[in-house]
C-alpha cells in the first residue's frame, strides 16, 4: 500500500516532467514572414493579410531542437486558384518580391534527412492588393507644407511608373519615377509662374492594370491655407 502510494506521488510528479521534456526536444519549425512596411517599420509575422506589391518579403524557417538531425527544406509557392507551384525553394531562409496581385500560399515542408522523417508542412498566406493610383487636379507649392507638391493623392500596388510635367508649350519641366514622390513646381531650382500645366503619367498596377494618365494641373502658390486667396486647389 505504501509503495503503490509512493509510487502514484512520484509518477504524478515525474509523468508530467517527462512529457514536458519530450515536447522541448521534438524538432520543429516555426515560420515567419518579415517585410518593410510603407512607413519603413519592419514587420514580422505569420502572414500577410492586405500587402502592397511591389513587396519584398523574407520568409524565415525559425527551427527548434535540430541538434543532431540534418534538416532538408522546401518551400512551394502557388498562387491561389491555381492547379501547381509556380516557384519552389530549398533554402533555410528565402526572400521573394511579390509584383502580383492575389492570394498566394507559400508551404514550408521539412524533412529530417538522417532518419527520412517529415515534420508537419506549415503554410504562410500573402495576399497583395488591387492597384490604384489617383492623382489632384492642382497644388499650391508656398512652404505652408499644405499641397507643397504635386503627387499621387492615392496609390497602391503600383509596380511600374513614371510621370513627366509639361509646360503649355510641351517643354518638360520635371519628371519622376518613384509614385510616393512629386514635382515642387520648380524649373532648374527656379519655381516657375502660377498657371496651367500638364501632366502625363504611365504605370502599370499589380493586378495587370494600365494607367494613362493625362491631364491639367493647376499650380497656385498664392494659395495659402488660412484662405488668403481666392483660388483654392481641386482634390
Amino acid at each position: 500500500m505504501i509503495k503503490n502510494r509512493i509510487f502514484a506521488l512520484f509518477g504524478a510528479i515525474f509523468i508530467p516532467w517527462a512529457i514536458s521534456l519530450a515536447q522541448e526536444t521534438v524538432p520543429s519549425v516555426s515560420p515567419s514572414v518579415s517585410y518593410l512596411s510603407s512607413d519603413n517599420e519592419w514587420i514580422e509575422t505569420s502572414s500577410i493579410d492586405d500587402g502592397e506589391a511591389p513587396l519584398e518579403v523574407t520568409f524565415r524557417v525559425n527551427p527548434q531542437n535540430m541538434e543532431g538531425h540534418i534538416p532538408a527544406y522546401e518551400w512551394h509557392f502557388r498562387k491561389l486558384g491555381d492547379e501547381s507551384d509556380f516557384m519552389v525553394r530549398y533554402e533555410e531562409n528565402t526572400t521573394y518580391r511579390f509584383i502580383e496581385s492575389g492570394t498566394f500560399n507559400v508551404t514550408l515542408k521539412t524533412t529530417l534527412t538522417d532518419n527520412n522523417v517529415e515534420l508537419d508542412s506549415v503554410t504562410i498566406t500573402v495576399a497583395i492588393s488591387e492597384s490604384k493610383l489617383d492623382f489632384p487636379n492642382a497644388f499650391s507649392p508656398n512652404g505652408d507644407g499644405i499641397n507643397d507638391l504635386y503627387q499621387a493623392k492615392t496609390y497602391r500596388s503600383i509596380v511600374e511608373f513614371h510621370a513627366y510635367i509639361f509646360n503649355r508649350w510641351g517643354q518638360k519641366l520635371f519628371d519622376w519615377t518613384d509614385p510616393s514622390q512629386g514635382w515642387n513646381g520648380k524649373f532648374h531650382g527656379t519655381d516657375v509662374k502660377d498657371g496651367v500645366y500638364f501632366v502625363l503619367i504611365k504605370a502599370k498596377g499589380a493586378d495587370g492594370h494600365v494607367y494613362n494618365i493625362r491631364k491639367d494641373v493647376n499650380l497656385l502658390r498664392g494659395y495659402t491655407n488660412n484662405g488668403s486667396s481666392s483660388s483654392t486647389p481641386s482634390e
